[in-house]
């Protein structure tokens, strides 16, 4: 076993997960690939490697993840769930154009919030939609 799959073990079984080969594979896939994916991405991507892999695997493997909060959903678009690995306080900035999401950092020391004096927020998302740097340089050529 590698050292990084060492690591997804300790880490899984210290957010009492039961660390199978299909869970450690599909958190490692979540973690390298900032993609922010998709059931069907994650599925096609690691289907060839784990010929038992279901789609029901993933979703429920996904679902058990989102449970134990290691990962978070992201539903920029309401037809369309991504999984994020990253589930430190940041943005997403998804491409109209080619349709990739993007980490967007946020500095929340300087970000001011009226109107939520009196309640208790337990989960916020900050989206931005428009045209990625890539495609714009595209369009210029």
């Amino acid at each position: 076993m590698g050292t990084s799959e060492f690591k997804i073990e300790e880490f899984l079984k210290q957010n009492n997960i039961k660390p199978s080969y299909q869970r450690m594979k599909i958190y490692d896939y979540l973690i390298k690939y900032k993609s922010h994916p998709t059931v069907d991405e994650i599925y096609q991507a690691l289907v060839n490697e784990i010929p038992t892999l279901s789609k029901t695997t993933v979703y429920n493997t996904l679902k058990l993840f989102l449970d134990k909060k290691i990962i978070q959903l992201i539903t920029i678009e309401d037809n369309e769930t991504r999984y994020d690995a990253d589930i430190s306080i940041h943005g997403h900035f998804k491409c109209l154009e080619c349709g990739r999401v993007y980490d967007v950092w946020l500095d929340m020391t300087n970000m001011k919030l009226k109107g939520l004096d009196e309640f208790k927020i337990n989960e916020s998302h900050i989206y931005f939609k428009g045209t990625c740097s890539k495609c714009l340089e595209k369009h210029k050529n």
